[in-house]
């Protein structure tokens, strides 16, 4: 399937919640805490509105959602953005739908002020690809906190710096819609 065929979109809608259930179920990698959490997140924005403080980029082929991003500014400060979740249906992984979602919404985030990413996984061996993944996109490890999430379970924080530079994440780009 060609880059050309997704479509990205930035709107929420009340379907989305299902959506994004079903995209991160298909992971394995996430408890149902966490999973409850993500569809929180889109029922908060379809409630609240933009003052939810969480912008979202879906990606869809043929009409279906295939992968997300949530992600919001950091209160106080000027330009800084996190990443809380990026996820792609199992089904779909490993086509590159998921760098290109990053990309897409790196350059959201460029559009709306943003000029660095913040984003955080697990340490568990779980996770390496998902590691793997952000570094080989341009994020460096920034941090390490210790048994974070459990005893042998240390969050590890990634950062990057996003220019406002070229074509795609010009300024003036027209918003996804």
């Amino acid at each position: 399937m060609s880059a050309e065929a997704y479509q990205y979109r930035t709107e929420v809608k009340p379907a989305d919640a299902d959506s994004v259930r079903r995209i991160v179920e298909s992971s394995g990698f996430f408890s149902e805490e966490e999973i409850e959490i993500a569809v929180e997140l889109v029922q908060e924005r379809l409630t609240i509105g933009a003052q939810s403080g969480y912008d979202f980029v879906f990606v869809e082929e043929a009409g279906e959602t295939i992968g997300y991003t949530c992600f919001g500014r950091i209160p106080c400060t000027k330009a800084s953005y996190d990443l809380y979740w990026i996820a792609v249906h199992d089904s779909w992984r490993g086509k590159g739908i998921g760098r290109r979602l990053l990309a897409e919404t790196e350059a959201e985030i460029a559009r709306l002020g943003g000029e660095r990413i913040y984003l955080d996984t697990s340490s568990r061996k779980q996770y390496e690809p998902t590691r793997g993944f952000y570094a080989a996109c341009g994020y460096r490890q920034e941090a390490i906190l210790k048994d974070f999430y459990a005893a042998g379970d240390s969050k590890v924080i990634f950062a990057r710096e996003i220019a406002l530079t070229g074509q795609d994440q010009s300024p003036n780009k027209p918003p996804i819609k």
